[in-house]
């Protein structure tokens, strides 16, 4: 099974999997390349998630690097998110697409 120890060892490994666009989260979409792709909850998929803990284990020191694609727009790429992504304001069809850990 797949795994990493920290967000670099992550971003790498996925980065030498394809991944390269970094993603940004919005309120109702991901976007990347400085706004230049807007990237709607239907337009993407989550290819895997990995939870990376922190140094001590806690959870608020945990991040999840989510490897995403779409399919429509031809990406490929990364987000990482504090463990705590469901008090992110967002909407409802975004939140159902993260919620994975």
């Amino acid at each position: 099974m797949e795994s990493y120890n920290n967000l670099i060892e992550g971003i790498n490994g996925l980065k030498e999997q394809g991944y390269v666009e970094d993603f940004n989260l919005k309120e109702n979409c991901l976007e990347c390349r400085e706004g230049a792709y807007k990237v709607f909850h239907d337009e993407f998929e989550i290819d895997k998630w990995f939870r990376i803990e922190g140094d001590d284990s806690s959870a608020e020191n945990a991040s999840i690097l989510y490897a995403i694609s779409s399919e429509k727009y031809g990406l490929k790429g990364t987000m990482v998110n504090a463990y705590g992504v469901y008090s992110d304001s967002i909407a409802d069809q975004m939140l159902s697409k993260l919620k994975f850990a």
